[in-house]
Parts: structure tokens; C-alpha cells; sequence
């Protein structure tokens, strides 16, 4: 449904205009006016700091994706004095991830499903909004981790956005009205999707797509930016090798793939998050994501590096030929993507001027490497690794660690598949040589399969994760291993190019990981985070200079803009995609985009704590083996949507344990009639019997007296 409240018809304004103290900026316009709204061209972008300081153009602000603010207001001395200026409620629980862009006096923006918003922002009052009408029940069961979007381009007039079912829509930017549509996805038949938000540059969009736990096959295609007619697309690992390969890449690819048939069980290798375009070299850099299934001994029995997983490729620009790639993990065996925000700078390293990349990905070490080449410059580890020892600077290998081989027994392994450093931004001070993101010692206990263990056959499972380890049972192995070891939330101020910390803030260890940040010239760090607050932190010492109770946890990272004179802070609130944290549990995740300025008197309603009592439960009837089989069934069918266990960990689902008597009442209706397919709840009827539901939901009341048990004793 189109909604069209309004018609902007802007000039280009050009922010530096505007009253600011932007310091020793240089504000000289070199672009021509143009009359066309929300005209972002690539001379606009490389031109972003010099000439409009207080917009954001593009996802990471700036080519380079540093997402550092040059605005100076907001400072040390003055964020005392920040307040909430105005917020937009969403009507929404589910998870928002995304960034708001800001140009020539209107906020664009996207929530879960796709919503595109424009809105005035220095009040939040909507200008128009577009909803795709993405077929909420039939993508949300696609999606590993939560209806995410994590944003949104602008180019010539034009607002890009790609659907969680995995469209690529064109729209007016004046009056968010469609101008083209295509389907990118080449296989009907998969469980593909897209939660990343598309690049734009060289007159072409850029995207990639999601899936690879239900068993995809990952690829990146651009489209002309203008017309949607498609200009190229790069696979990223083999299909059939029996069949001819798409372009040479493949070929080289194939080779470090042996044994097996992963072109049935999907392959992997989603570009589900990092697209970075780069001017200097007409470079647009992939950052590749993990095999399906997870475990290499099934994905490829005969081993070899299964190129390009946990990667980052260089592709040129304009044919999609790829230029160098280098590969975070070979035949990676712990869903340790490489698809984690990439930043692009200048370091001097060695005594030499190097233009470099630099990512964090889930593997626990971070990397510079030299844009020209792909060659390795440095990796240190920034969290708890115990997968393996270090990297190798001569290879560019990893040395892995022989003891955390989880084929005979499972084993707690740092990090887990969740990731030292997942998609929360990071943000490059350049000025102080530091990166600022946020990390997690979280461990996993991985273990083989049970039915692999018994057969040594590994079957792909339509519509279901197809992750190759032992997840369906995962809460018992836990409660039968050793003690889980220690976990940790950090927000890090750290030197790539020494491998050192300059400071950390340990955050509070609570279920959730750290969002999204923010660095300004007002020598401040944002970040929002899974207790519901917002912090300022003192960007040399990361002592904390200000804070907000949002009363709903944070992933989606901050920004910083300029709106007639006055600067603001914003960030979109709601957690999920992976991991939920105490505000969650104490008022649920609530979607919402919120503005902070200086002086700032805008409010938020404190909400209703959850009532986490254990309401009347149906009578358990289940046998021990029957809830043993429901558990299963549960970690098999349900943990798309809801994780390993009934009390949700992925975002913006109700904790199961709590249902009321009506809900379990309906429960049939519900899991196999579809009751709720528009709340996104589809029917499960093609995977389950009647009685298979049944045992889920015994398992379920076995879980919910469990809780009552422990509420009772504490």
C-alpha cells in the first residue's frame, strides 16, 4: 500500500548553509545546485565532509563507511544539556537494525518489512510512507533471526530499497512513489531473503541476499540504477559442477571445493550485510557469509578451503570481474561469516601510506588489508578466541586450534556462532587512529548432529535450518556438559594497526549484544545497548558523559545530522536478530525511532513491565521420551523464528513459557491452521502433524512448569 501524505518539492540545500561550528572544516560548494529531491550523486558522497557536514547520504555516511560525525554541539561540555526532541512510535515489536539517512531537510528511513518513511527531522512528522506489503507470515518463516532491514540508499532522486521476500524497489524520493521493481531472487524454491541495505554508485545498486542456514546458494547482483535492468552477478561459491560455471570465479572456486554434493545442500556463502564501494580502485568489496550447512566434514567431506566463504572479494565495479579476494577462514566450520561492516581509510603501516579495508568479522580477529592487492597487513585478536591460536601474517591463515574439534565430542568454542563482533556498525575516529565497536565473549557448544553421528548422512530439510550441528537437542547437551564458560559485553576503543585497546568499557552481561556505534568530532562515542540506554562516552577515556533510559534494548547504531542549525542524535530502537537483552525481558522490544537535541523536552511514556508469572498451564501429559521428541521437534521446526528455546532470543516474539489460557487454548489453530499468519505466525501444517504439535506444545508446558519451579524457589 502507497500512503502519500505529502509532496516535497525540495531545492538542494546544502547543509553546511545552516549555523554550525564545524570547526576547520572546509564548507566551499563544488557541486552544481540540482532541483531534483534527494539528488545523491557519487561527487555528493566524496564531498559529504567538506561541503554538507550535517547530512548522511548513505548507509555508512561516506563512501568509506566510518560513520564518524564531523558536527561539533554536541561535545564533552555541552551533551549534559542533550534531550529527546521528538520520537516516532512504529507499531512495531519487530527488531529495528536500521540507518536513517538525512538529506536536503528530510529523513528517510525503513522499519521491519520493509516500510520505507520519509519525515521531517526536527519533529518526526511524516512527509509520505511506502509499505511493499511483504507477505509477512511466508517471509518471516524464511528469515533466520527476524524480519531485519538494516537500511535503505538514495541515488539521483531515487530511494532504494530491497524486501525481505527479495524485491529490489526503486522509489520516487519526492513522493515515495514506485519506480521500478524487480525479483532478485533466482531460485522460487529456496528460502532466500534480503535484510542488507542496498549500495548505490557507478550508476548501479548493489545486493546481496540472506538464507544460507536454510541452504541457499549466495550471490550479489547489481542493476542499473535508472532502469532495474540487471548488469551483472557474481556467485560466490559453485553450483553444480557438472553444469557449465557462470563466470570464470567459479571455476577457481570449484577446485577448493571437494567431495560431497553442497549444491543440494545449498553451498552457503550469503552477502546478507557488507556491500562497500570504493572510488579509488572502482571497487565494490563483498563481505561473504558461512557455508550450509555449518559443519565442512558434511559441506565438503573431502576438504579444501570451500572459496569464497568468510570472505571479502573485490569486484570491479562496473563488470563484476573480481579483482583479489582474501578469505577470513578457510573451510569455515563455525558459521564465522565475513559479512560484518568494512571500513575503508588511509594508515601508515610500516612507514607506508597503505589504503586499507578493515573489518571485525564473527571470528575474533580483526583485519587490515591493502585495498590494491588483498595482501594481509595485520590481525589481532579483539575478543576471546579459542578456535585458533593466531593468524599467520607470511600465509594469511589461520593456525587452528587442533583441542576444540567438536566431530568425536562437542565442545565450547570462543566465539560462538553469534560472533566475537556481529553487524553492529562500527565507527572510525581518523583523527585519533582508533575504531570503536563493540565485542562479545560469548562461547557455543558445538557438537555433530545425533543422526549424523548414527548414519554419517546428512540430509538437506526443506524449510528448515539445515545448520549441519546438533541444535534440536542443544539445551540438553548444555545441561549435560560442563559448565558454560564466562561471558562478556565490551564496547572497544581500539588500534588497528597495534592490535591494542585504548580503553573498554565492560557493559552489562545481561543476554543481549552491544549496539551499533557512533563517533563524533565533539569527542564523544554513541552506542545504544541491550539494557535500554543510550550512552555518550568520552571518546578518550570512554568514560560515560551522559545516558538515556529508552526503555527498549538497541542494535541499529546512531546518527548525527544537522537540521536548521541544530545538530541531533538518532537511532531506531527495538532488538532482536539475535539476541535479546534485560530491557527486553523487563518491558518487551518496542519499535521506535527517536531525536535527541540539545534542550531537547520531548518525553517517552514509561511502559507496563511484563508480567512474567507463569499463568494456568493445560496438564502435561507427555511421557519423558515424548518431551525429549518435543524438544527436538521445537529446536528442528520453531528455532527459525524463536531460537534454541521457547523464551525467545531472536526479537520481538513472546516468550512461549507465558502464554495465557486462551493462546494455549488455540493452540492448534495457531501452529496448523494459521490463525495468526498476519501477525507473521505462519501455519506449519506442511512440516507437522497434529500430533507433532501436540508434543511441541507439551514441551512447551513441561518448559513453563520448569520456570514456575524456579520462580518459586528463588
Amino acid at each position: 500500500m502507497l500512503r502519500i501524505l505529502g509532496i516535497v518539492s525540495l531545492g538542494f540545500l546544502l547543509a553546511c548553509s545552516e549555523s554550525q561550528d564545524t570547526g576547520d572544516l572546509d564548507v566551499s560548494d563544488e557541486t552544481e545546485p540540482k532541483a531534483m529531491t534527494a539528488y545523491v550523486d557519487e561527487a555528493r558522497i566524496a564531498n559529504i565532509d567538506t561541503v554538507e557536514p550535517g547530512s548522511w547520504l548513505s548507509y555508512g555516511r561516506n563512501y568509506e563507511e566510518q560513520r564518524f560525525s564531523p558536527l561539533t554541539a554536541i561535545n564533552r561540555e555541552t551533551v549534559s544539556g542533550l534531550g529527546l526532541a521528538w520520537h516516532k512510535d512504529l507499531n512495531s515489536y519487530h527488531p529495528m537494525q536500521g540507518t536513517p539517512l538525512v538529506i536536503d531537510g528530510v529523513m528517510y528511513f525503513s522499519t521491519a518489512f520493509n516500510v520505507v518513511y520519509a519525515v521531517n527531522p526536527g519533529n518526526g512528522q511524516e512527509i509520505w510512507s511506502y509499505d511493499p506489503e511483504v507477505p509477512k507470515a511466508e517471509a518471516r518463516r524464511k528469515a533466520c533471526c527476524g524480519a531485519n532491514a538494516r537500511g535503505i540508499a538514495a541515488y539521483k532522486g531515487n530511494i532504494y530499497t530491497a524486501t525481505l521476500d527479495g524485491r529490489l524497489i526503486a522509489l520516487d524520493a519526492a513522493s515515495g512513489s514506485p519506480v521500478w521493481e524487480v525479483d532478485t531472487i533466482v531460485d522460487p524454491t529456496r528460502e532466500f531473503t534480503i535484510t542488507g541495505a542496498p549500495r548505490v554508485a557507478s550508476g548501479k545498486v548493489f545486493i546481496g541476499n540472506g538464507g544460507a542456514e536454510f541452504g541457499v546458494r549466495g550471490y550479489v547482483t547489481a542493476y542499473d540504477a535508472t532502469t532495474g535492468e540487471m548488469a551483472w552477478r557474481f556467485y560466490t561459491v559453485p553450483g553444480n559442477p557438472a553444469e557449465p560455471f557462470e563466470h570464470p570465479e567459479m571455476e577457481l572456486a570449484a577446485d577448493t571445493w571437494k567431495g560431497g554434493e553442497w549444491w543440494e545442500i545449498g553451498g552457503g556463502g550469503t552477502v546478507w550485510n557488507s556491500i562497500v564501494y570504493d572510488p579509488d580502485f572502482n571497487s565494490v568489496y563483498l563481505g561473504v557469509g558461512n557455508g550450509a550447512p555449518w559443519t565442512r566434514i558434511i559441506r565438503s567431506p573431502g576438504g579444501g578451503d570451500n572459496l569464497f566463504l568468510a570472505s571479502i572479494v573485490a569486484l570491479d565495479a562496473d563488470t563484476g570481474r573480481m579483482k583479489w579476494y582474501y578469505q577470513t577462514t578457510p573451510g569455515d566450520n563455525w558459521d564465522y561469516t565475513a559479512v560484518q561492516d568494512m571500513t575503508l581509510a588511509d594508515l601508515e603501516i610500516d612507514g607506508e601510506k597503505r589504503k586499507v579495508l578493515m573489518q571485525a568479522p564473527k571470528n575474533g580477529f580483526f583485519y587490515v588489508i591493502d585495498r590494491a592487492d588483498g595482501k594481509l597487513l595485520r590481525a589481532h585478536a579483539f575478543a576471546a578466541v579459542t578456535w585458533a591460536t593466531h593468524v599467520d601474517l607470511e600465509t594469511g591463515r589461520p593456525v587452528e586450534n587442533p583441542d576444540t574439534e567438536y566431530l568425536e565430542n562437542p565442545s565450547w568454542i570462543f566465539p560462538g556462532p553469534g560472533g566475537a563482533h556481529n553487524w553492529h556498525a562500527m565507527s572510525w575516529d581518523a583523527g585519533r587512529g582508533l575504531m570503536y565497536f563493540g565485542s562479545h565473549d560469548t562461547p557455543f557448544l558445538y557438537a555433530m548432529p545425533e543422526e549424523y553421528q548414527k548414519t554419517g548422512v546428512y540430509k538437506r530439510r526443506a524449510k528448515q535450518f539445515n545448520l549441519g550441528i546438533e541444535f534440536a537437542g542443544l539445551l540438553d547437551l548444555i545441561e549435560e556438559s560442563e559448565a558454560a564458560p564466562a561471558t562478556g559485553v565490551y564496547l572497544n576503543a581500539y588500534d588497528p594497526v597495534t592490535g591494542e585497546k585504548k580503553w573498554v568499557v565492560e557493559q552489562q552481561r545481561d543476554l543481549g549484544w552491544s549496539g551499533g556505534v557512533l563517533a563524533t568530532a565533539g569527542n564523544l562515542v554513541f552506542q545504544g545497548t541491550a539494557t535500554g540506554n543510550l550512552y555518550a562516552y568520552d571518546s578518550d577515556t570512554g568514560d560515560i558523559q551522559w545516558e538515556k533510559d529508552l526503555y527498549s534494548g538497541m542494535v541499529a547504531p546512531p546518527i548525527s545530522y544537522l537540521h536548521e542549525g541544530e545538530q541531533y542524535v538518532a537511532i531506531m530502537t527495538g532488538a532482536g536478530g539475535g539476541g535479546l537483552g534485560s530491557a527486553d525481558w523487563k518491558y518487551g522490544s518496542t519499535g521506535r525511532l527517536v531525536a535527541f537535541k540539545l534542550g531537547g523536552n520531548d518525553a517517552l511514556e514509561i511502559p507496563t513491565q511484563i508480567d512474567r508469572s507463569v499463568l494456568e498451564l493445560p496438564p502435561l501429559t507427555a511421557t519423558a521420551d515424548q518431551l525429549a521428541l518435543g524438544g527436538k521437534l521445537f529446536g528442528e521446526i520453531c528455532q527459525a523464528c524463536h531460537g534454541p528455546s521457547p523464551w525467545s532470543t531472536f526479537g520481538g516474539i513472546p516468550d512461549l513459557r507465558l502464554m495465557n489460557a486462551e493462546t494455549h487454548a488455540l493452540w492448534q489453530p495457531i501452529v496448523l491452521g494459521g490463525l495468526r499468519r498476519e501477525a507473521g505466525m505462519d501455519t506449519f501444517a506442511d512440516l507437522l502433524s497434529m500430533e507433532d504439535s501436540e508434543l511441541i506444545h507439551q514441551f512447551i508446558i513441561s518448559r513453563a512448569m520448569m520456570l514456575r519451579e524456579q520462580m518459586a524457589s528463588q
